[in-house]
């Protein structure tokens, strides 16, 4: 399955991928399409077989801060902070413990939030807030930011959280709520450099080697520290992949998961030029004998190990927007990219053409919506700066462009610069958007 690896009306950002049994578990927070704003009401959980990521089963939604037509409201607290009507739930985390399953979760102004289930996918029934004495200042006045939970090879639990500083603490793990006395700690990781730690803690264990994945205040990126212990001091260790990297930004969150023996890493992107209804998107990573993951860039490819020249790809699976260029929901069901500009760069990793190398021309049939404006789009492997390897001009009309290409073999990223050669004008003609691209293929 391509990036991103959900149906398209679908939004889990923020995501933690679990391994329960014999299915791949996607924990998150709950986007609406075309909104401007962060998250929702709702979590709702996704599965894929072990043995076949390519198939998500949503698990429909599993639990409420607040009631919606179907389904009451799971949390029946509120302390009065803030406007009721803002109540979200954000970046969630579930663990196993003695075949009950966890969800900790940080609910808008309220003070944390624990829930349990007998099942991976819920549903979730509250336990209650955290159960603590907290000292003055600590975690945000015990609201547990974006709470990540860990249950260690001994059955002791801790929970990493924090916006624009990192805590930590260690429940009793007989109720899974209780804040153990004398167990904080704050700046687990610090916010210089060069951990720069924003929000976003992830705690995962690898052999002996404790690892948090979280969000630097600088880029879109998902970085990385180790310790030898669940307490730290943790070592910065570098970022795992940045999102943000001819992509346009915004926050991350995320983390990484084990099947068979492939690690992934799990993160979200962007979409309708906002920071909102984001993404699940996926990423192979390697981790190394000495426990350094090494950087890994975005792509389209998502599980798959490549895609497929000759089957039809949608425009929103391109993984460079340069110089403009956004998905764009025209509704829930149809995506196209837009803002097609002057000098945008649109990108795709990797297709693999095959060893057929017979074929003298190949053909590119690209599905453009046309907006009135008139270019041309050039053709390039690799590299957008190399030569075209052909170019069609479009129309201000909707329209199937056809371009004639070399015959091409192997594994390539292929890249499409959109161009208006008309005379720059005083009212700025090289700022408009030029075409929407919908779909395309490449035809022996």
């Amino acid at each position: 399955m391509p990036n991103p690896i959900l149906p398209l009306w679908e939004h889990i950002p923020d995501g933690e991928p679990r391994v329960f049994g014999d299915r791949v578990y996607l924990y998150g927070s709950h986007d609406r399409p075309m909104s401007g704003d962060f998250c929702d009401i709702r979590l709702k959980v996704w599965s894929a077989p072990l043995n076949d990521l390519d198939h998500w089963v949503c698990h429909g939604d599993v639990f409420h801060v607040l009631p919606d037509e179907d389904h009451p409201a799971d949390v029946t607290w509120y302390n009065g902070a803030g406007n009721k009507a803002d109540l979200r739930m954000y970046a969630p985390d579930v663990v196993e413990k003695d075949g009950k399953y966890y969800l900790y979760a940080y609910v808008f102004y309220q003070k944390g939030c624990v829930a349990v289930a007998d099942k991976p996918e819920g549903p979730f029934k509250v336990i209650s807030t955290y159960r603590y004495d907290l000292p003055e200042g600590w975690a945000e006045h015990g609201t547990f930011v974006d709470p990540g939970t860990l249950v260690d090879d001994d059955g002791r639990v801790y929970v990493y959280c924090g916006f624009e500083r990192s805590y930590m603490c260690e429940l009793d793990p007989t109720d899974m709520v209780t804040v153990l006395p004398d167990t904080y700690q704050w700046d687990i990781l610090p916010t210089g450099q060069p951990f720069d730690y924003f929000e976003a803690c992830s705690p995962r264990k690898i052999g002996n080697t404790y690892y948090l994945i979280y969000s630097p205040r600088k880029g879109s990126r998902l970085a990385y520290a180790t310790s030898d212990k669940p307490t730290g001091p943790f070592t910065y260790q570098g970022y795992i992949v940045d999102n943000g990297d001819d992509y346009p930004g915004g926050n991350d969150h995320g983390s990484i998961m084990k099947v068979g023996d492939q690690w992934y890493i799990f993160y979200h992107r962007m979409t309708n030029g906002t920071c909102f209804s984001r993404q699940a998107c996926v990423e192979r990573i390697e981790i190394k004998p000495d426990g350094t993951i090494p950087t890994v860039e975005m792509t389209s490819l998502g599980f798959s190990s490549a895609l497929n020249p000759y089957e039809e790809t949608p425009a929103h699976r391109a993984c460079v927007l340069r110089g403009g260029g956004m998905v764009k929901y025209l509704n829930e069901f149809h995506t196209v990219l837009d803002d097609l500009r002057d000098n945008t760069v649109v990108g795709y990793k990797y297709y693999d053409f095959g060893v057929d190398d017979t074929a003298t021309h190949i053909e590119l049939v690209m599905e453009l919506r046309g907006l009135g404006e008139t270019g041309r789009v050039s053709v390039h492997l690799d590299d957008a700066a190399s030569e075209p390897l052909g170019e069609g001009v479009f129309t201000g009309d909707d329209q199937l462009l056809r371009i004639k290409l070399p015959g091409i073999t192997g594994r390539h990223a292929v890249y499409f610069t959109f161009h208006d050669d008309r005379p720059q004008m005083d009212w700025g003609i090289h700022d408009r958007c030029l075409t929407r691209l919908e779909r395309f293929v490449f035809k022996k």
